[in-house]
C-alpha cells in the first residue's frame, strides 16, 4: 500500500511519466522565497520566480503532485469557478470582465507551459456542461449566447437534449452547452512536468518535507521536521492539504474529499459513452465529472465526503454515481479508485491574500485549479517582485471566513454541504 509520501494508487500514478524522488530538506537553508506546497500553484510560482532570477526553495510534504494536483479530474474549464452572471452581480461588470480576461490568460498560460516545456500530459479539447434538470437548459443556452456576444468568446454553443445525447450516451440530461475552448489532460503528468521545469530553472525542490510552522520576524523561517528555510518571502500554496498550518488561511479555505473511479478499458464501447472525446461536467451541486482516458477507460468523478480523511474503497463509493448516469456499464469492472482533498471557500472564489508583509497565499480553487492554479502561482511570483495589479483584483474578491470559529466551522460545513447534496437528489 502506498504511504502518504508516495503518489497515491490511481490510474494517474499507474500511467505517470517517469520521475525520480527528490531529497528531503536536511538542515538549514537560505532563499529569497520559500514556497510551501508542490502542486500547480507552488510549482508554477517556483518556476516563474527561478526564471526571473530569484533563489527559490520549495517544500512538499509528500511527492510533488501527490495532492489535489495529481488526483483531480483533469478538466480544463473556462472562466472562474463562478459564472459571469454571478460575478457581475457581486463585483460589477468591469471587474467581471477583468476576471474573465484573467481566466483566458490563465488558459493560454497553461497551454504555453505545456508546449514550452514539452510536458507530455495528453491534452484533449472540448468540455460539455450537461443539465440534469430541464429547468436549467434555457439558462445554459442564454449563457452560451452571452459568452459569444458580451465576452467575445466564440467557443461556447448551446446543446439541445438530442444534440447532447449524440455526444453523451446517457438519458440523464436535458440539454446544456459545449465549450470548445475547454478540455482535459493527465493532471499528475502536468504536475511532474512543471516540477521538472522548475528544477531545470534553478529552483530547489524538496519532497517529504512538511512545513510544520512559520516564524515571522525580520525574515521568515519555515520549520520542517529535519530542517528550516530562512527567506525574505513565504508563499503558502498548500490549498486544502495545508489545513492546520496557518489559521489565517484555515478560516477561509476548507478541505473536502472527492473521489474518482477508472473503469476497465471500454474498447469500442468508449465512443458510445462520449462520442467526441470531450470531458463532461454536469449541473449538480456535487458535480459528476467524467472523461475518457487515452487507453479508453471512463474516468468518473462522483460523490464527496465532508469528514476528515478519505473513505475506504473509493471505487465502490463512486460506482453507484457512475451507474446512475451510465446503467449500461453495470457489467464493466472498476480497475482503479482513489480520493483526494481539495480546498473550497464559502463563495467558491479563490482566496488570494497578503497575509502579512512577507507572507502571501493563493488557495481555495474549489475545483477550478487545473486552469487557474498555474496562473495564480505566476501572479504570486509577480507580487513578490512588486507587480500587484491582478493580485490586488483577486484580493478584492468576496471570500468570507467560514462561520463558527475553530470548533464549529467543520460541523457547519458538513451540515450545509449535506443539504445541497440532498437537494440534488430531489
Amino acid at each position: 500500500m502506498a504511504s502518504e509520501t508516495d503518489h497515491p494508487t490511481s490510474w494517474y500514478a499507474a500511467t505517470a511519466n517517469r520521475s525520480s524522488p527528490l531529497p528531503p530538506l536536511q538542515g538549514g537553508a537560505r532563499a529569497d522565497v520559500c514556497v510551501i506546497g508542490g502542486g500547480y500553484t507552488g510549482l508554477s510560482a517556483a518556476l516563474h520566480m527561478a526564471e526571473a532570477g530569484l533563489d527559490v526553495v520549495l517544500l512538499e510534504a509528500g511527492r510533488v503532485g501527490s495532492g489535489a494536483s495529481g488526483r483531480n479530474g483533469g478538466q480544463i474549464h473556462t472562466g472562474q469557478r463562478r459564472d459571469q452572471d454571478w460575478l457581475e452581480a457581486r463585483v460589477g461588470l468591469d471587474d467581471a470582465k477583468a476576471l474573465w480576461r484573467m481566466a483566458e490568460d490563465a488558459k493560454a498560460l497553461l497551454h504555453d507551459l505545456i508546449t514550452r516545456h514539452a510536458i507530455d500530459c495528453d491534452v484533449r479539447p472540448g468540455l460539455i456542461v450537461a443539465d440534469h434538470k430541464p429547468g436549467y437548459v434555457a439558462h445554459s443556452h442564454a449563457y452560451a449566447r452571452k459568452l459569444n456576444e458580451v465576452y467575445d468568446y466564440p467557443h461556447a454553443a448551446p446543446l439541445t437534449r438530442e444534440e447532447l445525447r449524440e455526444m453523451v450516451g446517457s438519458d440523464a440530461y436535458h440539454g446544456g452547452m459545449i465549450d470548445h475552448g475547454g478540455g482535459h489532460l493527465h493532471p499528475l503528468n502536468l504536475a511532474l512536468g512543471l516540477a521538472e521545469a522548475a528544477r531545470r530553472a534553478g529552483a530547489r525542490l524538496y519532497e517529504r518535507s512538511r512545513a510544520l510552522r512559520i516564524e515571522e520576524g525580520a525574515k521568515v523561517r519555515v520549520i520542517t521536521a529535519a530542517g528550516s528555510v530562512e527567506a525574505d518571502w513565504v508563499l503558502e500554496c498548500g490549498d486544502g492539504l495545508q489545513d492546520g498550518l496557518d489559521r489565517r488561511v484555515d478560516t477561509h479555505v476548507m478541505p473536502i474529499a472527492n473521489y474518482i473511479a477508472a473503469t476497465a478499458p471500454l474498447g469500442e464501447r468508449a465512443r458510445e459513452i462520449i462520442s467526441n472525446g470531450a470531458a463532461v461536467a454536469d449541473s449538480r451541486f456535487v458535480v459528476n465529472y467524467y472523461r475518457l482516458s487515452g487507453d479508453g477507460r471512463l474516468l468518473f468523478g462522483g460523490g464527496e465526503s465532508y469528514k476528515r480523511g478519505l473513505r475506504p474503497n473509493p471505487g465502490a463509493f463512486v460506482r453507484p454515481y457512475m451507474l446512475k448516469i451510465f446503467p449500461q456499464l453495470a457489467d464493466v469492472s472498476i480497475d482503479y479508485g482513489w480520493g483526494g482533498i481539495l480546498g473550497i471557500t464559502m463563495t467558491r472564489l479563490p482566496f488570494v491574500r497578503k497575509l502579512s508583509p512577507r507572507v502571501l497565499t493563493a488557495a481555495g480553487y474549489s475545483g477550478q485549479g487545473v486552469m487557474l492554479a498555474p496562473y495564480f502561482g505566476k501572479l504570486l511570483g509577480e507580487a513578490v517582485r512588486g507587480q500587484l495589479g491582478e493580485f490586488d483584483l483577486l484580493a478584492r474578491l468576496p471570500v468570507p471566513a467560514f462561520p463558527g470559529g475553530p470548533l464549529m466551522r467543520w460541523p457547519l460545513l458538513v451540515a450545509g454541504m449535506s443539504y445541497y447534496a440532498l437537494r440534488d437528489r430531489l
